[in-house]
């Protein structure tokens, strides 16, 4: 058997061990569909009158918000998968898979993939309720296809980040507050309302953070509107983040903890 064999062997052995906690995802679906609720019954009226030229309502506020909720889900998805990083080295449970005959990165792999289930099951709960109270979509085929690979592309580099944030931590408690700024900055961002409503030097930052570009990608492929140069660089912040995060991640997992 070839070394890559032994790889997704080993890896896939470990991904049925790290879809552990189902309630997890059950919580990491309820919080964003909480904020759904609250955005739109409550702030919807307001925040969509300014939508549209002055014309939007509270439906035309739920097309507008659902993209940035999902994106709020991923980031607490990350926030999980730290949590459950953090907790397999406070236990010793990584220390022990180092002294067995697997693939060295089947461990991280298995945290990777599990996370990425529970965090797609998590978007698909939240895209499901908000089709339910309202949300009516334009795209074709094409435009959920690509709206669920960028929902994917955003997934696979949180979940790379955050296996390095529970890595580099030595507490639950930390690694539950490292990826905390991944759930708010769809805040501060195109996420809630558009960025040319916000003072110039918010605005500046809003426009240019990462979650806007993913954001903008995704309204538009959903909605049917243009995605100009949003794709591009959604593409480029999502790579970059998820390179960073495993070699961050394997550099983290390989190093000498008796030091």
């Amino acid at each position: 058997m070839s070394t890559l064999s032994y790889a997704v062997r080993d890896s896939s052995t470990m991904l049925r061990r790290m879809v552990r906690y189902p309630s997890l995802t059950v919580l990491l679906a309820g919080m964003p569909a909480l904020f759904l609720l609250l955005f739109v019954y409550v702030f919807g009226g307001t925040l969509g009158a300014g939508l549209n030229g002055g014309t939007g309502g509270r439906g035309e506020y739920l097309d507008y918000v659902t993209p940035g909720i999902l994106l709020m889900a991923a980031g607490l998805a990350a926030t999980g998968t730290a949590v459950s990083v953090t907790m397999d080295m406070t236990e010793g449970v990584i220390d022990r898979f180092r002294t067995m005959a697997i693939a060295r990165v089947s461990v991280l792999t298995g945290h990777v993939l599990g996370s990425m289930i529970q965090t797609m099951l998590s978007l698909a709960v939240v895209m499901g309720i908000a089709l339910l109270i309202g949300f009516r979509p334009t795209a074709d085929l094409t435009g959920w296809l690509g709206a669920v690979g960028v929902l994917a592309m955003t997934a696979f580099a949180l979940t790379w980040l955050s296996v390095a944030l529970g890595l580099v931590t030595r507490s639950v408690e930390t690694a539950s507050n490292l990826p905390t700024p991944l759930t708010f900055l769809p805040f501060v961002g195109s996420g809630f309302v558009p960025t040319d409503s916000m003072p110039a030097g918010l605005r500046q930052f809003a426009e240019h953070q990462p979650f806007t570009p993913i954001i903008e990608t995704l309204r538009a492929l959903l909605t049917g509107g243009p995605v100009g140069t949003n794709a591009a660089v959604a593409t480029a912040w999502c790579a970059g983040v998820a390179l960073v995060g495993y070699l961050w991640a394997k550099r983290l997992y390989n190093r000498d903890r008796s030091r």
